[in-house]
């Protein structure tokens, strides 16, 4: 586990440590330097598990099936290659890649199977599948706005999950994400775009994260939402994606593959 005190990572543990079919073999951190050495189940508060706390990811991954990674952006494309050069099989939950970074991992995990997911709940990606199917019903009659909201911690935005659907929306009616997507408005920006893509973040408090889908038009509304209320969902997906890509071919998957939604 890479990133095994951060928030996502103590819940991944947690959860792995009460399913019969997974064995914690290393936990790497490098953002808490005064618990390397430490057992990390004692850390988490889920009782001695016999791993101890690493400062480098090559200390662990010997011993390892699948390598699971909760960082940060910066850290990804150093953990694509030592799982690349090591042939160890990666699931990616980290959001944030800039698109050379995106192009530069695929790159790295080429040879090896590989889950990247910007989101692992069951009822995200579920959202995913329903966003293009409603886009593709609406069509072009509809204008769409994406919002999130997530804790006051969180480091990037949008979120991954929120660019994900405007992707989904942008490939689903041909659209230009780059040129179509209107990040928040301010000022006098004219009237809305038959093709504009609205997203909007917010940041509050110890919110898990809740992403809406809205389409509108003159005389009505839908929307799609998904409220997360905790971190599990997104744990047990992470869980879940380390189980399939260990059985997988080499190749690039998402959540949309593990869960038959494509």
């Amino acid at each position: 586990m890479n990133g095994a005190l951060g928030r996502m990572g103590r819940r991944i543990i947690t959860l792995a440590a009460e399913d019969s079919e997974i064995t914690l073999t290393g936990a790497v951190d490098i953002s808490f330097e005064n618990q390397i050495g430490t057992d990390v189940g004692e850390i988490i508060g889920i009782g001695k598990l016999g791993v101890s706390v690493k400062k480098d990811l090559t200390e662990t991954i010997n011993n390892a099936d699948v390598v699971v990674d909760f960082t940060w952006p910066d850290n990804i494309l150093k953990t694509a290659e030592i799982c690349g050069n090591d042939n160890i099989p990666l699931v990616i939950g980290t959001t944030g890649l800039k698109t050379e970074e995106r192009n530069e991992f695929k790159r790295l995990v080429s040879t090896i199977p590989c889950v990247y997911a910007p989101n692992m709940s069951v009822g995200v990606n579920l959202l995913f599948k329903l966003t293009a199917e409603a886009a593709a019903i609406l069509g072009d009659d509809y204008d769409i706005e994406i919002s999130e909201t997530h804790h006051r911690f969180k480091k990037d935005a949008p979120s991954g999950t929120a660019n994900r659907l405007a992707e989904i929306v942008a490939e689903t009616l041909d659209r230009n994400i780059t040129q179509d997507a209107r990040y928040g408005r301010h000022g006098i920006t004219g009237e809305r775009t038959q093709k504009e893509i609205g997203i909007h973040s917010m940041r509050l408090g110890d919110v898990v994260g809740e992403h809406t889908v809205t389409f509108g038009t003159v005389g009505e509304r839908i929307e799609l939402v998904h409220k997360a209320h905790s971190r599990d969902a997104l744990a047990k997906g992470a869980l879940r994606a380390a189980k399939f890509i260990v059985k997988a071919q080499p190749g690039l998957y998402d959540m949309q593959d593990i869960l038959g939604l494509k």
